[in-house]
């Protein structure tokens, strides 16, 4: 049965700059498996509310030693995934609750995505104090986006209904802050795929550790492992040779082994 990709809803409040993070790595992973990202706007303060959780600068602001690390954290995250463009805003915190309604009035018009890249940049690149009108409406139009019909829709009473909504839906599912990641199979096979690249990822990392003095060379063609292969079963034991396609190595017991990762013909392993 064909493996059926995976789905995930994002749940995402502009003013964690952790979900902005996420967000800047996101295609990247989207692109390796092939899962789908639907973001979710939320209210992160509504959900501090229902669930009685508080901003994590607040929660670990008198324990010692835990801000820093924070900070050490953040600037490896940003150092292994090469986020350039992000900078610590000076008007931290800043209220998300006009921005976040017009997340749901951008959906609702077929602009989410246009919108989260002009306010992630606007929030965590060029450090705006987007709960300023002024400053919000600016940022709309600099961006290209239908200003004066999403400042109408984040007035209705439906977008705010829908805001309050996902907000809940967000917390009975688990949520507890943002970002959170909610996992969907489209099909019980998703879950099954899952599985099998668990497996097959450990299996690897096995085998590398059963050849960790005397690896195996991983970038050889298969033409080339299949005559290493060959040359490799001379004089070997048959219950030391292939098995399922895999080479059973013993150390000092093919003439033709493996050094530092390298096939070296007529010399003994070691």
């Amino acid at each position: 049965m064909k493996e059926t990709m995976l789905k995930v809803k994002f749940i995402f409040d502009f003013g964690s700059p952790n979900a902005y993070l996420c967000h800047k790595v996101l295609p990247a992973i989207s692109a390796r498996t092939g899962a789908e990202f639907e973001y979710v706007p939320v209210l992160l303060g509504g959900i501090f509310k229902l669930t009685g959780n508080q901003s994590p600068a607040t929660a670990f602001a008198a324990i010692k030693n835990k801000p820093e690390y924070d900070k050490l954290e953040l600037r490896r995250f940003i150092q292994r995934h090469g986020i350039t463009m992000f900078t610590a805003n000076p008007h931290f915190p800043v209220n998300t609750l006009q921005l976040m309604r017009g997340a749901v009035a951008a959906e609702s018009i077929g602009v989410l995505v246009p919108y989260v890249e002009a306010i992630y940049a606007g929030m965590w690149e060029r450090g705006l104090k987007l709960d300023d009108p002024a400053v919000f409406g600016s940022t709309l139009i600099e961006a290209g986006l239908p200003t004066v019909q999403l400042l109408d829709l984040i007035k209705t009473e439906p977008i705010k209904s829908e805001l309050m909504a996902n907000t809940e839906a967000a917390v009975a599912a688990g949520a507890f802050g943002s970002p959170t990641f909610l996992l969907e199979a489209r099909s019980s096979s998703a879950r099954t795929a899952c599985a099998k690249s668990k497996k097959r990822s450990c299996a690897r990392a096995a085998s590398l550790l059963r050849h960790r003095r005397h690896p195996p060379d991983l970038h050889r063609s298969r033409k080339e492992k299949h005559h290493v292969g060959k040359e490799c079963q001379e004089g070997l034991p048959r219950d030391r040779r292939w098995r399922r396609g895999r080479f059973r190595y013993r150390k000092g017991i093919c003439a033709g082994g493996f050094r530092d990762g390298h096939h070296t013909p007529g010399s003994p392993s070691g």
